[in-house]
Formats: structure tokens, C-alpha cells, sequence
């Protein structure tokens, strides 16, 4: 068994105990500064490791794992060459509610985090819609097309109630699902990168071939866990499949 497959076990063994977590509190106000310490502690080991090993203290990851889950930060490794003396308290590996990532490893290695919360939430539904497609001869539960390839979730036919994340962007939002043809269950983030492309007046700016989910990293401490790409359609921000 993989790490990655262990880690992904471990992590849905969690999702009862996170799926009734609110905003997540590291990112209310008076805790924000400690998130941002921590992340700079961690960034501050990484580049060290990096310096004195030439490659980054990471898991082992799959060409297929998506690009925001892809780098996940092993802690283990950091502490054995004396880089850092303990796992932040926020972190899974310590009981916490984020999963440390690094993104743009080739360019601007940056640490990252991952909700828990968000992501659990995801395989909790996928887990729903495989059982649905098992007994319902590969059919899936779609509801509205929303773009091509994607649709809404038809919770009718899974007998569940709607299901929502809190947004990790804003305290306003909560994030829905949106489920592809092959089947994959994601997070739907077009609300956020709506929000802060007016927040910034960027409509005009916008590269029709810019993944849109850089705009949320790029601004947050937060990746978007469970998502495909979004480009800018001119109008909106649209997911696509590659």
C-alpha cells in the first residue's frame, strides 16, 4: 500500500469528527497571525531542507494526484535531519485541521495549507456517488448541467440533504459540489474567484489560459482543496477538465 493510499485512509477515517467544523478557526481574526507564523516556520524548514538535500521533504505522490494535493509536506523527514523540532499543532499529523502542502515546487517552492474539513467532505459525497453508480448500473446522479462535462449534484437521488463546505476564502460563502461525467465529485469555487476578481477589478486583466485557481492561492494561506481548474470565459469563471 502506498503512502499516499495511507494517508488517504487515515483521512477518511476523520471525516466524522471534522463534518461539523464551522469557519475554520485559524482563520478567525485573532488567530490568523498564529496560522501565518506557522507557515512561515515551516517555510523557513523547507527552504533549509531544500539548501542542504537539493529535493523537498515531501510523500510520495502519483503522476495523477491533483496538483493541489500533490506535494504534501512530510514532517517526519523534517524532524530526522533537525529542521524543525515539532509538527505544528494545526497540522493533521498533530490532531489538526490542515494538511501542509507546498505549491509552485519548480518556480517559488511556498507552503500551503489544506483544509481537512473541505477535503473530507469530498470523499464523504464521492463515497455516496460510487455506491449510486454501482447500483444503478454506472448511472450517475446528475442533476443541471452547469458547464460542459460538469453538473449539479442530484441529492433526490442519493437520498442525502444538500451538501456544503465552509468557504475557506470568507466568512460569507459556503462551497457546493459539482460533479463531473466521469464521475469525480469537486468543490465548486466559482463563487470565491468571482468574489475576489471584483473585489480587484481584475475582469479585464484575466489570460483566457490562466488556471483561475492561482488567484485564490496567490491570496490566501489556503489552497482549494478537491477542484479542477477554472479559466475565464470572458463572462465567468468556468471549470474544466484539464
Amino acid at each position: 500500500m502506498s503512502v499516499r493510499r495511507r494517508m488517504l485512509i487515515l483521512l477518511a477515517g476523520c471525516v466524522f469528527l471534522l463534518s461539523g467544523c464551522l469557519y475554520p478557526k485559524e482563520l478567525r481574526k485573532e488567530n490568523l497571525v498564529a496560522v501565518q507564523e506557522s507557515i512561515l516556520l515551516v517555510q523557513n524548514a523547507i527552504d533549509q531542507y531544500h539548501a542542504k538535500t537539493g529535493v523537498f521533504p515531501i510523500k510520495n505522490s502519483e503522476e495523477t494526484t491533483p496538483i493541489y494535493e500533490k506535494y504534501m509536506i512530510d514532517f517526519k523527514k523534517l524532524k530526522e535531519r533537525g529542521f524543525i523540532s515539532n509538527t505544528p499543532a494545526n497540522a493533521f499529523e498533530n490532531g489538526g485541521t490542515n494538511i501542509y502542502v507546498l505549491v509552485d515546487p519548480e518556480t517559488k517552492p511556498t507552503v500551503k495549507l489544506m483544509d481537512l474539513a473541505a477535503f473530507q467532505k469530498t470523499v464523504e459525497l464521492q463515497r455516496l456517488v460510487d455506491e449510486y453508480r454501482s447500483k444503478h448500473g454506472g448511472e450517475l446522479p446528475k442533476g443541471a448541467e452547469l458547464a460542459p462535462h460538469f453538473y449539479d449534484v442530484d441529492y433526490v437521488k442519493l437520498n442525502t440533504k444538500p451538501m456544503q463546505v465552509p468557504s475557506v476564502y470568507s466568512r460569507q460563502l459556503t462551497l457546493s459540489f459539482i460533479l463531473h461525467e466521469s464521475g469525480q465529485v469537486a468543490l465548486d469555487y466559482t463563487a470565491e474567484i468571482i468574489r475576489l476578481i471584483e473585489r480587484k477589478s481584475l475582469q479585464a486583466k484575466l489570460d483566457p489560459k490562466q488556471d483561475l485557481r492561482q488567484l485564490l492561492v496567490g491570496e490566501s494561506p489556503y489552497v482549494p482543496a478537491r477542484s479542477y481548474p477554472y479559466y475565464w470565459d470572458g463572462k465567468q469563471p468556468i471549470p474544466a477538465d484539464k
